[in-house]
């Protein structure tokens, strides 16, 4: 028996003989959580539970880190040349494991990789954003594979998305589509972006908008930049998503897509947003937000008009009184 035991072993004898702990502590010099401490762990287990015990944290941070995690972060960096925000998003989407960015940046570190570096000035771009969800909402479409297209609607403020996938691009799939996105959207809309895809210019396509009480704003020719939300999204879909899946139309209709679309919307976290998913900012925003008879109280019918894919042909229909 060494001595620490033995010390302990005498405070437990005295408060055991005189059941005064105050006694004991003065004349011990110790605290009373102290000799608590000892004689629980004496009362548990005896002569072994005054002995010195590790004070090893049970849970560490760092052990969570394995060689396959680790090999499973530069494969993404290297192979797919994501930042560490993305790898944390991609390792608990395929992985369902959770890491902070902080872990992260010390496995890149450790192992000397180098930083991903964007030439890219501040007064290069303007970032703007509308200020309520459903206040504008941008569409596009993107080929993915030979007869494989997808649909994409992205809000504006929340970046909250309606994804769908077809066989080629046409009138009739967008219909379809946009009853997709009013049914799946959780506020309502009240613009439609798009480029100058003739799929979005069909006169049966601006009629149902115009039914919905929704005004079609497309851009300009040679903008795309106007509708960067959408761009970005659907080559975030074609880094993170379509490179780990089987393209298969069926399979991605029913199955993945649908899984992806709500990864994205409930779990992933969005750069822009600080580390916020896009319903987080829904939610955020849900008082703001009107309802749909607001909407259709402020759409006006007279100021609607079907609009031409020739844009210098529908800038002279435009001035036409």
């Amino acid at each position: 028996m060494n001595k620490e035991i033995r010390q302990r072993l005498k405070w437990i004898e005295l408060y055991e003989e005189t059941e005064n702990a105050g006694l004991v502590c003065r004349r011990c010099g110790i605290s009373r959580p102290t000799l608590r401490k000892w004689l629980n762990r004496y009362k548990e287990n005896g002569l072994d539970g005054l002995q010195d015990v590790s004070k090893r944290p049970h849970t560490s941070p760092n052990a969570k880190i394995n060689h396959q995690i680790e090999e499973w972060i530069l494969t993404l960096r290297k192979d797919r040349k994501l930042g560490a925000r993305r790898i944390q998003n991609e390792l608990l989407r395929e992985h369902s494991v959770q890491l902070s960015l902080a872990s992260i940046h010390k496995v890149l570190t450790r192992h000397d990789v180098k930083p991903i570096v964007f030439q890219r000035k501040k007064k290069d771009f303007i970032r703007y954003q509308r200020p309520i969800p459903g206040d504008r909402v941008q569409m596009d479409t993107c080929k993915i594979a030979p007869g494989i297209y997808q649909y994409t609607a992205i809000d504006d403020c929340s970046r909250y998305r309606v994804l769908d996938v077809f066989n080629r691009r046409s009138a009739a799939n967008t219909l379809i589509f946009i009853d997709k996105v009013i049914e799946e959207m959780p506020f309502p809309i009240q613009r439609i972006q798009t480029d100058r895809g003739t799929e979005f210019f069909a006169e049966k396509v601006q009629r149902k908008l115009m039914d919905y009480g929704i005004k079609f704003r497309p851009n300009k020719p040679g903008s795309p930049h106007l509708n960067g939300k959408v761009e970005r999204s659907q080559r975030t879909d074609k880094e993170e998503f379509y490179s780990t899946v089987n393209l298969n139309l069926d399979e991605l209709k029913n199955e993945t897509l649908p899984e992806w679309q709500h990864y994205y919307n409930w779990q992933r976290a969005h750069g822009s947003f600080k580390g916020k998913s896009p319903m987080d900012i829904v939610c955020e925003r849900l008082e703001q937000t009107p309802l749909w008879e607001e909407v259709h109280e402020d759409y006006i019918t007279e100021n609607e008009r079907i609009q031409l894919s020739n844009y210098q042909r529908d800038l002279q229909l435009r001035k036409v009184k």
